[in-house]
Protein backbone atom coordinates (compact mmCIF):
# COMPACT_ATOMS: atom_id res chain seq x y z
CA UNK A 1 0.00 0.00 0.00
CA UNK A 2 1.31 3.40 -0.99
CA UNK A 3 1.13 6.98 0.24
CA UNK A 4 2.42 9.15 -2.60
CA UNK A 5 3.96 12.60 -2.06
CA UNK A 6 4.96 14.68 -5.04
CA UNK A 7 5.97 17.84 -6.78
CA UNK A 8 7.12 18.37 -10.33
CA UNK A 9 10.16 19.59 -12.19
CA UNK A 10 8.90 21.92 -14.91
CA UNK A 11 11.30 24.80 -15.33
CA UNK A 12 10.42 24.96 -18.99
CA UNK A 13 10.08 28.68 -18.99
CA UNK A 14 12.41 31.64 -18.50
CA UNK A 15 13.08 31.20 -14.77
CA UNK A 16 14.79 28.52 -12.72
CA UNK A 17 11.53 26.99 -11.50
CA UNK A 18 12.66 27.28 -7.88
CA UNK A 19 9.17 28.14 -6.64
CA UNK A 20 7.15 26.47 -9.42
CA UNK A 21 7.65 23.77 -8.74
CA UNK A 22 11.05 23.20 -7.19
CA UNK A 23 9.57 24.01 -3.78
CA UNK A 24 6.96 21.26 -4.08
CA UNK A 25 9.60 18.78 -5.16
CA UNK A 26 11.84 19.83 -2.28
CA UNK A 27 9.23 19.54 0.49
CA UNK A 28 8.20 16.12 -0.81
CA UNK A 29 11.82 14.97 -0.72
CA UNK A 30 12.30 16.58 2.69
CA UNK A 31 9.23 14.81 4.13
CA UNK A 32 10.68 11.40 3.35
CA UNK A 33 14.13 12.48 4.48
CA UNK A 34 12.80 13.67 7.86
CA UNK A 35 10.84 10.46 8.40
CA UNK A 36 13.95 8.41 7.62
CA UNK A 37 16.19 10.57 9.82
CA UNK A 38 13.76 10.13 12.71
CA UNK A 39 13.96 6.35 12.31
CA UNK A 40 10.22 6.06 11.67
CA UNK A 41 8.91 3.12 9.67
CA UNK A 42 5.25 3.45 8.77
CA UNK A 43 3.02 0.50 7.96
CA UNK A 44 2.69 1.59 4.31
CA UNK A 45 5.23 2.60 1.70
CA UNK A 46 5.89 6.30 1.34
CA UNK A 47 6.68 7.02 -2.30
CA UNK A 48 8.15 10.22 -3.69
CA UNK A 49 7.36 11.09 -7.29
CA UNK A 50 9.02 14.04 -9.01
CA UNK A 51 6.76 14.48 -12.00
CA UNK A 52 7.98 15.74 -15.35
CA UNK A 53 6.30 17.43 -18.33
CA UNK A 54 3.38 18.83 -16.33
CA UNK A 55 3.38 21.98 -18.45
CA UNK A 56 3.46 19.96 -21.64
CA UNK A 57 0.15 18.28 -20.93
CA UNK A 58 0.93 16.16 -17.88
CA UNK A 59 2.77 13.57 -19.93
CA UNK A 60 4.81 12.27 -16.99
CA UNK A 61 1.75 11.93 -14.78
CA UNK A 62 -0.19 10.11 -17.48
CA UNK A 63 2.69 7.69 -18.06
CA UNK A 64 3.01 6.96 -14.34
CA UNK A 65 -0.74 6.44 -14.07
CA UNK A 66 -0.76 4.04 -17.03
CA UNK A 67 2.12 2.05 -15.48
CA UNK A 68 0.54 1.79 -12.02
CA UNK A 69 -3.26 2.00 -12.42
CA UNK A 70 -3.62 -1.79 -12.17
CA UNK A 71 -2.63 -1.38 -8.50
CA UNK A 72 -4.95 1.56 -7.85
CA UNK A 73 -6.60 -0.14 -4.87
CA UNK A 74 -3.21 -0.03 -3.10
CA UNK A 75 -2.86 3.76 -3.36
CA UNK A 76 -4.00 5.19 -0.03
CA UNK A 77 -3.64 8.90 -0.91
CA UNK A 78 -1.89 10.95 -3.58
CA UNK A 79 -0.45 14.31 -2.48
CA UNK A 80 0.85 17.09 -4.75
CA UNK A 81 2.36 20.47 -3.97
CA UNK A 82 2.20 22.84 -6.95
CA UNK A 83 1.28 26.31 -5.71
CA UNK A 84 4.59 27.42 -4.27
CA UNK A 85 5.89 26.88 -0.78
CA UNK A 86 4.91 30.08 0.91
CA UNK A 87 3.38 30.18 4.41
CA UNK A 88 1.04 27.16 4.52
CA UNK A 89 -2.56 27.32 5.76
CA UNK A 90 -3.72 23.74 5.26
CA UNK A 91 -4.66 21.13 2.69
CA UNK A 92 -7.08 20.93 -0.17
CA UNK A 93 -8.69 17.50 0.04
CA UNK A 94 -10.70 15.36 -2.35
CA UNK A 95 -12.19 12.16 -0.98
CA UNK A 96 -15.08 10.65 0.91
CA UNK A 97 -16.71 12.36 3.89
CA UNK A 98 -15.24 9.74 6.24
CA UNK A 99 -11.75 10.26 4.81
CA UNK A 100 -12.18 14.05 5.15
CA UNK A 101 -13.04 13.62 8.84
CA UNK A 102 -9.84 11.61 9.34
CA UNK A 103 -7.75 14.22 7.52
CA UNK A 104 -9.32 16.97 9.65
CA UNK A 105 -8.29 15.05 12.77
CA UNK A 106 -4.75 14.62 11.44
CA UNK A 107 -4.51 18.35 10.72
CA UNK A 108 -5.18 19.11 14.41
CA UNK A 109 -1.67 17.77 15.04
CA UNK A 110 -0.38 20.86 13.25
CA UNK A 111 -2.05 23.29 15.65
CA UNK A 112 1.36 24.30 17.13
CA UNK A 113 2.29 25.82 13.75
CA UNK A 114 -1.26 27.09 13.06
CA UNK A 115 -1.82 25.03 9.90
CA UNK A 116 -5.07 23.16 10.46
CA UNK A 117 -7.53 23.99 7.67
CA UNK A 118 -8.93 21.41 5.29
CA UNK A 119 -10.29 23.01 2.12
CA UNK A 120 -12.63 21.53 -0.45
CA UNK A 121 -10.99 19.87 -3.42
CA UNK A 122 -7.36 19.00 -3.94
CA UNK A 123 -5.71 20.53 -7.00
CA UNK A 124 -2.99 18.96 -9.05
CA UNK A 125 -2.56 18.09 -12.69
CA UNK A 126 -0.31 15.22 -11.71
CA UNK A 127 -2.75 13.58 -9.28
CA UNK A 128 -5.98 14.22 -11.20
CA UNK A 129 -5.96 10.77 -12.85
CA UNK A 130 -5.92 9.10 -9.45
CA UNK A 131 -8.57 11.31 -7.87
CA UNK A 132 -10.92 10.76 -10.83
CA UNK A 133 -10.66 7.05 -10.09
CA UNK A 134 -11.55 7.53 -6.42
CA UNK A 135 -8.14 7.70 -4.72
CA UNK A 136 -8.14 10.38 -2.01
CA UNK A 137 -6.02 13.38 -2.92
CA UNK A 138 -4.42 16.27 -1.06
CA UNK A 139 -2.74 19.47 -2.20
CA UNK A 140 -0.81 21.96 -0.13
CA UNK A 141 -2.56 25.29 0.38
CA UNK A 142 -0.40 28.27 1.13
CA UNK A 143 -0.27 32.05 0.82
CA UNK A 144 -0.69 32.73 -2.90
CA UNK A 145 -0.48 36.51 -2.62
CA UNK A 146 3.00 36.56 -4.23
CA UNK A 147 2.78 33.40 -6.32
CA UNK A 148 1.94 35.12 -9.59
CA UNK A 149 4.63 37.73 -9.06
CA UNK A 150 7.15 34.99 -9.89
CA UNK A 151 5.16 32.29 -11.72
CA UNK A 152 6.81 31.48 -15.07
CA UNK A 153 9.01 34.56 -14.91
CA UNK A 154 12.71 35.32 -14.72
CA UNK A 155 12.06 36.12 -11.06
CA UNK A 156 11.39 32.47 -10.16
CA UNK A 157 14.79 31.88 -8.59
CA UNK A 158 16.02 30.52 -5.27
CA UNK A 159 15.82 34.01 -3.76
CA UNK A 160 12.01 33.68 -3.79
CA UNK A 161 12.19 30.73 -1.40
CA UNK A 162 11.95 31.50 2.32
CA UNK A 163 13.60 28.65 4.27
CA UNK A 164 11.32 29.14 7.29
CA UNK A 165 8.14 28.98 5.20
CA UNK A 166 9.48 25.98 3.29
CA UNK A 167 10.19 24.23 6.60
CA UNK A 168 6.56 24.78 7.62
CA UNK A 169 5.38 23.32 4.31
CA UNK A 170 7.70 20.34 4.78
CA UNK A 171 6.32 19.86 8.30
CA UNK A 172 2.77 19.69 6.95
CA UNK A 173 3.78 17.24 4.25
CA UNK A 174 5.74 15.10 6.72
CA UNK A 175 3.05 14.86 9.39
CA UNK A 176 0.18 14.18 6.99
CA UNK A 177 2.02 11.60 4.89
CA UNK A 178 3.49 9.76 7.87
CA UNK A 179 0.27 9.58 9.90
CA UNK A 180 -1.75 8.33 6.92
CA UNK A 181 0.97 5.80 6.06
CA UNK A 182 0.99 4.51 9.63
CA UNK A 183 -2.76 4.20 10.27
CA UNK A 184 -4.22 0.74 10.86
CA UNK A 185 -6.54 1.06 7.83
CA UNK A 186 -6.33 2.90 4.54
CA UNK A 187 -8.44 6.03 4.13
CA UNK A 188 -12.04 5.09 3.31
CA UNK A 189 -12.99 5.53 -0.34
Amino acid sequence: QIVLVSGHLDSWDVGQGAMDDGGGAFISWEALSLIKDLGLRPKRTLRLVLWTAEEQGGIGAEQYYQLHKENISNFDIVMESDEGTFKPSGLGFTGSAKARDIVKEIMTLLQPINVTKVYDDADGTDIDYWMRDGVPGASLRDDLSKYFWFHHSQGDTMTVQDPNQMNLCAAVWTVVSYVIADMEEMLPR
